[in-house]
This record gives structure tokens, sequence and C-alpha cells, in this order.
């Protein structure tokens, strides 16, 4: 059977099944099912600001600074930092890095190159409270993202205040309150609580700033926002959407999709890529930021150039590439310096984006390549399908080669008849066997130890035999689109779906679905949705510390 019928079949199987991978998925919306129950939103919470939002705030605060090397670590939930984010608070360590991290900015943002973008005025003295007052209380407020209140504002001044009047300088001054604004919770977290309304609870207008602003630039309001916060436009409003599609509209959009299709597919890791330099020439220190640069320039071209159908990302034989992995993909540079768009030719096995050196070396070993940490990776971030964890005390190493079974194919074949490990290779080894052309530094190969490669498998019963099959079976999957839903939805919303949420998700699946199953109008739906713009009461919990201290 060719790819065209298996892909075909992937489709009317899908539909007529309702095939779904996601846990907790809720029925394709061509099942007949009972109606939803009533909408009803998750909880309040506050998110802690991840490390590329730090520094996007404090880049768009004060321009060009050095920024700090070391802040909190961010954790991963749900596969994804946006929801580790509101789990996550500051260790002791943390709290000394942001300290020194905000002084060290602070210092860089009075000096002569920057403070000019900040400080409205000229001192007419060391101790100017009227300036002070007037350049804190805007920095304040796109700092906090709300305006500050009267009592905040006097405290910051006088900070600054009593620091010139001490070192006989305004602008040093001035560092000790823009220090204690960056070390301040209220630029550290994003306070999502929202407030009681006559109707149902719903996020405030400065609240829904900042959810608009992270969720669509991944950095904070601009004053444009701010504004249409102050006049209560945000939210259940009117004018609500005019402003979704102006930040949509905007370049920094760009840096949006960037950051939430990092987060989806684990890009940040390549910073880590290693590779055996005696076993891969073509290994760099650089090749993973040139790999993550391909995959984002290409999400780039297909999300804002082509306005292009989501499940294209499997499909295209268009790419973005530099000198270096124009030489390991072995085609031509499609330029002297930077990156250039090449289209590989309709013969050519490396088929979208399972042909991207950004998951084929990252999903392998430093050394070989890896069936099982490629099919994790198709079925969970791509499929969004859930893999239990190994058995307590069960041998996950890679078997060691016997005589007739040289090949990893043959190797992995024992686990799928261990019944301890079966389980859950089967969900995984079919995927990632269909990537074994490509050795694990994501170079193609006709052969492993002088035996030809079988790159045959399933998705989801579905069979195919080549790597680009395996990427058209794929993109034809329901599970597919459904995952980038779900996935953009978590991203959104900083939490995992809840059951109360099944209408709203309902219903973005299908407006994703009529869009062409395109990626701005997803967007642009999960930010209109109830989910985004209503909030459930804070769940209150109490400290097991012996103070008995209560806590959101």
């Amino acid at each position: 059977m060719s790819w065209i019928l298996r892909w075909g079949a992937a489709l009317i199987l899908g539909a007529s099944l309702g095939l779904v991978g996601c846990e907790g998925e809720i029925e394709a919306p061509t099942v007949a099912t009972r109606p939803p129950p009533p909408f009803e939103p998750a909880p309040a919470q506050l998110r802690r600001l991840t490390q590329p939002q730090y520094r996007n705030a404090i880049t768009d605060l004060f321009g060009e600074v050095v920024l700090p090397a070391r802040l909190e670590p961010d954790e991963r939930v749900d596969g994804l930092y946006q929801v580790g984010a509101h789990l996550t608070t500051i260790s002791a360590r943390g709290t000394e890095l942001y300290e020194a991290a905000a002084y060290q900015i602070a210092g860089q943002a009075v000096d002569e190159a920057h403070r000019d973008r900040w400080i409205l005025c000229a001192p007419s003295g060391v101790v100017d409270r009227a300036c002070a007052e007037q350049s804190l209380r805007v920095l304040g407020r796109r700092t906090w993202r709300r305006p500050l209140s009267e009592v905040e504002l006097a405290q910051l001044v006088e900070i600054g205040a009593n620091a010139a009047r001490r070192l006989g300088d305004f602008y040093a001054g001035m560092e000790f309150s823009v220090a204690t604004l960056l070390q301040s919770p209220h630029f550290l977290f994003r306070r999502e609580v929202g407030a009681e309304t006559d109707g149902p609870r719903r996020h405030t207008g400065w609240e829904m700033a900042e959810r608009l602003s992270f969720f669509l630039w991944n950095t904070i309001p601009d004053d444009a926002l701010l504004d249409a916060a102050a006049r209560g436009e945000l939210g259940d409003h009117p004018r609500y959407a005019e402003h979704v599609d102006r930040l949509l509209a905007d370049p920094r959009a760009k840096q949006g999709v960037r950051a939430f299709f990092t987060e989806m597919l684990e890009l940040d890791e390549l910073d880590e890529l290693r590779k055996d330099p005696t076993i891969f020439e073509h290994y760099t220190p650089e090749l993973g930021a040139s790999a993550r640069e391909e995959t984002l320039r290409l999400i780039e071209h297909l999300v804002f150039e082509r306005d292009a159908d989501y499940r294209e990302l499997m499909t295209t034989r268009t790419t973005f590439i530099d000198r270096r992995l124009a030489s390991l993909y072995g085609v031509p540079a499609p330029a002297r310096e930077g990156f250039g768009r090449y289209d590989f030719p309709e013969s050519s096995e490396r088929v979208g984006l399972l042909g991207h050196i950004s998951v084929l070396a990252l999903q392998a070993h430093a050394s070989v390549s890896s069936p099982t940490l490629r099919g994790i990776f198709v079925r969970r971030n791509l499929l969004c399908g859930a893999i239990p964890p190994p058995p307590a005390n069960v041998d996950t190493s890679i078997p060691e080669p016997l005589p007739g079974s040289v090949t990893l194919r043959d190797r992995v074949a024992r686990h799928l008849q261990d019944p301890s490990c079966a389980g859950c290779h089967r969900l995984m080894d079919p995927l990632g066997l269909g990537l074994e052309n490509f050795d694990a530094i994501g170079r193609w190969r006709d052969t492993e130890s002088g035996e030809p490669i079988d790159a045959s498998g399933d998705v989801n019963g579905i069979p195919f035999s080549t790597p680009s099959e395996l990427a058209y079976t794929v993109a034809a999957t329901p599970d597919f689109t459904q995952c980038v839903m779900r996935t953009a939805y978590r991203y959104a919303t900083g939490h995992k779906e809840v059951p109360g949420e099944a209408a709203t998700l309902r219903d973005i699946t299908g407006r994703f679905e009529r869009s062409g199953f395109r990626v701005l109008p997803l967007l642009r739906s999960i930010a209109l949705s109830d989910g985004f713009r209503r909030v459930g009461a804070p769940v209150i919990t109490v400290d097991s510390t012996p103070s008995g201290e209560v806590s959101p």
C-alpha cells in the first residue's frame, strides 16, 4: 500500500473510531457523545516568571543590558515550563540569585547608556523626589504590570532618596529603587487570581494584560495594552478581540510562537547537545543552536509567511539551514553566511520536523541512535500519548548484540518480547524504528553493521515503511492536531485541563478544524476562550510548618 493510501486510511480510521492519545482526552467532535458539563474554570494560581520571560522583560524595560547567567531553574510539568511555573516557588539559593541579578541589572539601568530610556526628567539635585516619583510611577507600572499604589510609590522614592543622600548621587540612589522593583514578588510572579464580579469570577484587566502578553509575546505588556487595561477594555469587553488581534499582528508574536514551540518540542535542551566527536566529525558545540534555529525558522515560515496548515510541519520539504547543517545533510549550502531556504527533492526521505537534526540528534545517545527516545518524543510530544514509567528494578539498557542480531531493531525486539517491557515499548519503539535510517547525529544511512535498515512500523495501527511515510502518517493522525491544541491551551493557562473545561476545549477544537488547522487562529481562539478569561476561586491550603501559616 502506498503512503497516500495509508494516509487516507489513517484519516478515515481516526474519524470513525475517534482515536485519541492524550491522557484525559475528551472524545473527538466527530463522535456522538453526551453534551459536556457546564464550564467550570480551574482554580486561581500564581506563576513564577520563567527564565526566558525574565530576560525578555528586562530587555523590554531597559534595552540591551548584560543579563544574569544564572537564575532559579525552571521545571517542566506535563511537558511545559509554563505549567511548572505555577507549581514552583523560589528556594533560598534562588532568592540570592534574584537579588544579585536585580543589582546587576539596576546598575546598568542607571548608567548613561540606559537611563534616558526610563528616567523621564533631569534631576534638580542629589535628592529630587518629584523626578524620582515621575520616573518610578511609569517604570513601576510596566515592571509590576499594574499601577503602583501611592504607598508603594512613596516607599520606592524614599529608598532612592536615602541611598542618594548617602552616596551623593541621584542616579546611584535610583539604582536601589530599581533593584527593589526587580526583587519584588510583584515582578517575579504573575498574579492570576481574578476578582468577584456580578457574574462569573474573571481575571482583572491588569491580569488579562499580562496573561495576553506572556502568552502571545512571552514578555511583559506594552504601554498600549496596559492603557487598555486601565480603560477596562480587556476580558469581558467588546474591544477585547481587537487587542488580541493587535498582539498577534505585532512582530513580537514571532517571539511568542518561538517560545511556545521551544517548550513543546524541548528545543531548549539543544543547549546541552553532546555527541562523541571521535565518531561524528560534523559535531561542534554550536550544532545544537543551529539545529534549533532551523526548526524555529521553519515554524515561523509556516505560521507567519504561509499561514499554513499545521500538519505541513511534518510533511514539508522546505527548510532553512546554514553551512554547518548543509554539510551534515550532504546538500549545497543555500547561503554563504547565516541561514537560507533549501528544498529537499521529492526523492528525499528527509521530510518535515522528523528530518531535522533538532529531533534526530537530541533524541539519541552520544554515539548511537535510540528508537526508544525518538519513539517517546513522537508519542508524547507530538501525539500527547501517556507513557507510564518503567517498573521498578527493570533493566532499561539496550540488550547486547547476539550472533545474527546486530542491528538496533534486532536488539530492541527483545524488549517487545519481555512481558515486563513490552507494554511500554510497544508505544515507543515501532515509532522510533521508523527513523533508524538517521544515525545518532541525524545523518542518513542505508545500513547498520552491514545490514540493510528496516524502517517499518505503525502509528496507532496504521503501517509505514520509510521515514517519510512515518511523517505523513503522524500528520494524518487526529492525535497530532489534537495534541498541539491541548499543549497550546496548557501553555496559555498554565495548567493541565480540568473536566470543567471540556466544553471550552471542544469549542477550540472545532474552531481549529474549521480554520484549516492554522496556528494563529488557534492562538486567537484560546485567547478568546472562557478558559483563558475566567478563573476559579483560589484554593487555600494550610502550611504544615509549626506556624500554621495559611497560603494560597
